[in-house]
């Protein structure tokens, strides 16, 4: 049984109060972190799918991107879970990777669009392919303005693993809620949603600077691309 106190310095000084927030942390980062992976793989494949001049998985990407992005992510995170009968954590990180994989999908299409058709046909002439093209010239440029958007969006990621506690996965906001239940006090809740409130952006403050050094180091390099 856990020994509980009624103050807020009391609760703060407590070690099991910081492990707990420490394992729903963990588990956070887990699922987004997998989440992040799974989607920016998928999300590149199936943005290039878009661009491409094959009408078959143009319209498949469409289709796909169009659907996913009009659905609630927590009712699919709920049909992983009820329909598909996935673990709660698989079935999260599957429903989150679904739905964010669209959303990078259209970050991708929007970045290759966004390359002049001048600098195509320039590197026709010169006899590269269309996989060669997108390689070393389309796709080098386009990263580097997708990585605000996509960085957004993973930061989004990030809040939005949450949903996961509608399945009774323990991630960090699941387990303020425990911890609410622990400390009643209204001075005590109030600081475990502060300190939850706190942890979220410290992390995705991180991750937000570190994208910014990224996309100026890679714009430095290239000159005014990106800009």
């Amino acid at each position: 049984m856990y020994e509980t106190s009624n103050t807020v310095i009391g609760m703060l000084s407590t070690l099991w109060f910081w492990q707990a927030l420490g394992r729903g942390l963990s588990l956070t980062a887990q699922i987004a972190g997998i989440t992040i992976l799974l989607s920016f793989i998928f999300g590149i494949v199936i943005g290039i799918s878009r661009f491409s001049k094959i009408p078959f998985l143009a319209q498949l990407a469409t289709v796909y991107i169009e659907l996913i992005r009009n659905i609630p992510l927590v009712l699919i995170i709920l049909s992983m879970f009820l329909v598909v009968q996935l673990r709660d954590v698989s079935a999260a990180i599957t429903g989150l990777t679904i739905f964010t994989s669209a959303i990078v999908a259209e970050i991708v299409r929007g970045g290759l669009n966004s390359i002049s058709k001048g600098q195509w046909e320039a590197a026709r002439s010169q006899g590269m392919t269309y996989i060669q093209i997108l390689q070393h010239i389309v796709l080098p440029q386009a990263v580097v303005k997708m990585i605000p958007p996509i960085v957004s969006q993973f930061v989004t990621v990030i809040k939005d693993s949450a949903f996961a506690m509608y399945i009774g996965v323990f991630e960090l906001v699941r387990q303020s809620d425990v911890l609410k239940g622990l400390f009643t006090s209204v001075n005590q809740v109030l600081t475990i949603y502060v300190v939850v409130a706190l942890v979220y952006f410290v992390v995705n403050f991180i991750l937000s600077s570190i994208a910014r050094r990224l996309q100026k180091n890679l714009s430095e390099g290239r000159g005014a691309i990106g800009s």
